[in-house]
């Protein structure tokens, strides 16, 4: 193939942010998207961008005979469903993180893709961000040498709508997932154990929620380093995104973008501007090469750079923490899956 054709499955703030990046992309054609509530204003936006084809059925989509691949980015409740429909009618498919809440139900629709043959990438995008990316080559080439310490602060810089919390899976499959992702590809290694603790200290609508605004996780890997992450919903002065791993050799650490590298220096102090508001700027870049580098492994027939098994890994130690905060105690990423397998009645006791 030398143009790969694609629909989009979901026309919210995602789903136009990928329409507008493959619109740039040499070897994309964008040729239809799908929203349930299209109507006139989806259809003016996407007349306007040339996208010959808008419909309120992600079903029709999918059998198009003229698509190539897929862009779900639907509500996270579809994702696996929608990846079996994809598969079985034999299209490569780009999914939002995370697959499901559901780690069975996204085994399932893995193994369906890997089944059919078809393509899957998840959307992790921090992983194609310029400075994540170093840190990782570093790793890679042995600069900071064996890794010990992976450390990694996200923290967004104001908490989302209670009606968002509501559906969001909470901050540990929903915030920290990136995070959890992030640690195995920093690393190098998966993670065996985890320990959660966590608390509402941003805004009490969230207990209401079953759910906790401040977050923090450690990690044990498979290679005897230790892992890192802190969160938090509310970071007054911008969007904190920072990380370090330090190694048998030396460190290599990744600080905040900013808009600017203006520092003021005075008697009264020194100052520079916040960091870039919210993942739209910090990532901006990011969100286009993670489309680019998928779309370049359909027509070069590569591995897409962050597959299915990705993933599921970043879902399994997701509800490893969940676990974890709720029993408080450490708990082996097995027991999670375990867990995970068990029915609902024992799962949830």
């Amino acid at each position: 193939m030398t143009t790969i054709r694609i629909g989009i499955i979901g026309a919210g703030r995602i789903g136009k942010i990928h329409a507008d990046n493959l619109l740039r992309l040499p070897g994309a054609s964008l040729v239809a998207i799908s929203d349930l509530f299209a109507g006139p204003e989806l259809e003016q936006w996407a007349a306007e961008r040339g996208i010959g084809r808008v419909t309120k059925s992600s079903e029709e989509l999918i059998g198009h005979p003229h698509i190539d691949a897929v862009f779900i980015c639907s509500s996270t409740d579809t994702h696996a469903s929608l990846i079996k429909l994809a598969a079985q009618a034999g299209k490569h498919i780009f999914c939002e993180k995370p697959v499901s809440m559901d780690i069975a139900l996204t085994e399932e629709a893995v193994e369906a893709a890997h089944r059919a043959g078809v393509k899957l990438q998840v959307g992790f995008n921090r992983r194609f961000d310029h400075n994540f990316r170093r840190v990782r080559e570093h790793v890679q080439a042995g600069t900071v040498g064996e890794p010990h310490i992976v450390k990694i602060t996200s923290r967004d810089p104001s908490p989302p709508p209670a009606e968002y919390v509501k559906v969001s899976g909470g901050i540990f499959m929903d915030m920290m997932i990136h995070d959890f992702d992030m640690a195995r590809f920093l690393c190098g290694s998966e993670v065996v154990e985890v320990y959660a603790q966590g608390s509402v200290l941003i805004d009490p609508s969230f207990k209401e929620h079953g759910d906790i605004d401040t977050a923090m996780v450690t990690l044990r890997f498979a290679n005897g380093a230790l892992g890192v992450i802190d969160n938090s919903r509310q970071a007054v002065y911008g969007y904190d995104q920072r990380v370090e791993v330090f190694g048998s050799k030396g460190s290599v650490t990744v600080v905040n973008d900013h808009p600017n590298t203006a520092e003021v220096s005075t008697s009264e102090g020194i100052w520079r501007d916040k960091p870039l508001p919210f993942f739209l700027e910090r990532y901006n870049a990011a969100y286009l090469e993670e489309a680019r580098q998928f779309v370049d492994c359909l027509l070069r027939d590569k591995p897409p750079a962050v597959d299915g098994y990705d993933g599921l890994q970043a879902e399994r130690i997701a509800a490893a923490a969940k676990l974890s905060f709720r029993l408080g105690r450490p708990v082996k990423l097995a027991e999670a899956i375990e867990s995970a397998h068990a029915p609902d009645a024992i799962r949830h006791s």
